[in-house]
């Protein structure tokens, strides 16, 4: 099996984007849509799976390179699993994840005013690599975590300030991006398909 050399990420999120790629070995020459002006298809999957396969399969027709892309967000127990696939809708066009952290909270006290030992969640990545020839392979990564009753911290992105994994005091916004990254749900995703690229 050859190695990949070079690859076109799947993604127009900034925040995203610079995870995979650190998740990457430094040699591979990685691509992102906007070098290509190209934008996100619609995510019309009914699942993380479904909306990866999307992204992937119509960034590597559309470039003819190999792509990786993520679909990944966060299940509220309490909130029977939202904003699950929606997860970066709820924070708008801008991508304003102060919103959809509020739209949770709000959310959450509308259900159960004191929810904080009512709080179970997971964050779900799905990775999908595919090839222009039309070869696919799919993975997937789970943590298991807790909401926190406020924001704290202020590294990584979308939903990170309120996310405590399992096994840890801290939200992911509040860890350090090396130890974030070593144990989330992309890193436990990447996992399965480093053999492509190692």
């Amino acid at each position: 099996m050859s190695k990949i050399k070079e690859i076109i990420i799947g993604t127009n999120n900034e925040g995203k984007y610079k995870e995979i790629c650190s998740l990457l070995p430094n040699e591979i020459k990685k691509y992102s849509p906007k070098q290509f002006g190209i934008l996100t298809p619609e995510e019309i999957g009914t699942s993380f799976e479904e909306n990866s396969f999307i992204k992937a399969s119509y960034f590597s027709k559309k470039t003819n390179l190999i792509c990786l892309s993520d679909d990944s967000g966060l299940e509220i127990d309490l909130l029977k699993g939202e904003p699950g696939i929606y997860s970066s809708r709820w924070s708008g066009e801008k991508n304003n994840f102060n919103l959809a952290i509020k739209r949770i909270f709000e959310k959450m006290n509308n259900i159960k005013k004191d929810w904080k030992n009512d709080n179970v969640a997971k964050f779900i990545c799905c990775l999908t690599l595919f090839w222009p020839n039309g070869k696919n392979y799919l993975s997937k990564g789970i943590i298991k975590g807790r909401i926190s009753t406020k924001k704290k911290g202020k590294n990584g992105f979308g939903y990170d300030p309120i996310f405590i994994p399992d096994g840890y005091s801290k939200t992911f916004g509040e860890m350090k991006s090396v130890l974030k990254m070593s144990i989330d749900h992309r890193f436990k995703a990447f996992r399965k398909i480093r053999k492509f690229f190692i």
